[in-house]
């Protein structure tokens, strides 16, 4: 049977504004990310009502927790965490952003940029072992609920990693096809067996915060 995985991007972090690569570091979410898992939570009730939502699933990274909690107790539901979707290790990158890494070692920033699984930065998880772990912990999560919708929090490069390996695209290639995934939006999946299909990619979940007098959205950053 089919699983239908409802995969979010975490809220906005310090280090994420300012375009920093957080990778495995445990960095809590920004007033601006929290007030993104509540319209998060908000989105998750609204599209329960629709098509229940009947578990919801975190990364075990603080940001990503804080982020799924919202919304799992807008739906009372009890969250729980897989160990296997947690960020990439970034190794040199983690902390800094491209510009200080560039004042460095621009060589290493360049075959990064060109093919990030032939330029990975030093002492980095490689991006097939990041295929690897994600799409397991995903295929994990679509068996336990077959038949059912989840709603799964993690990380920006994870996912998109895990996304290419899913959809047959050379991961090495994932910062070009996929250049971000934005804080809280949506992108859809629905995995049945060993196949993978796309119904939507980085759908908001938030209107702008300006409209609402609440602390305004991240800008886009390329972190990541």
């Amino acid at each position: 049977m089919t699983a239908r995985l409802l995969l979010v991007r975490h809220g906005q972090t310090a280090w994420h504004d300012e375009n920093r690569y957080a990778g495995i570091s445990d960095i809590a979410l920004t007033d601006t990310g929290r007030w993104q898992a509540e319209r998060l939570g908000e989105w998750a009730v609204a599209r329960s009502g629709r098509e229940p939502i009947r578990a919801v699933v975190s990364s075990p990274l603080e940001r990503a927790r804080d982020t799924a909690r919202p919304a799992a107790r807008a739906l009372g539901l009890a969250p729980a965490v897989h160990e296997g979707l947690r960020e990439a290790d970034f190794g040199w990158g983690e902390g800094r952003t491209i510009a200080e890494m560039t004042a460095e070692a621009p060589e290493l920033v360049r075959a990064f940029q060109q093919d990030a699984e032939t330029g990975a930065f030093p002492g980095s998880e490689p991006p097939t072992a990041v295929a690897q772990r994600v799409c397991g912990a995903l295929r994990e999560v679509a068996a336990d609920h077959e038949g059912r919708t989840v709603l799964v929090v993690a990380h920006n490069t994870a996912f998109r990693i895990a996304l290419c390996a899913m959809l047959g695209i050379p991961v090495g290639r994932y910062r070009l096809v996929l250049p971000r995934l934005d804080n809280a939006a949506v992108t859809e999946i629905e995995v049945t067996g060993d196949r993978t299909a796309l119904r939507s990619l980085n759908v908001p979940t938030a209107v702008d915060a300006a409209a609402c007098g609440q602390a305004p959205l991240a800008a886009p950053t390329a972190a990541g």
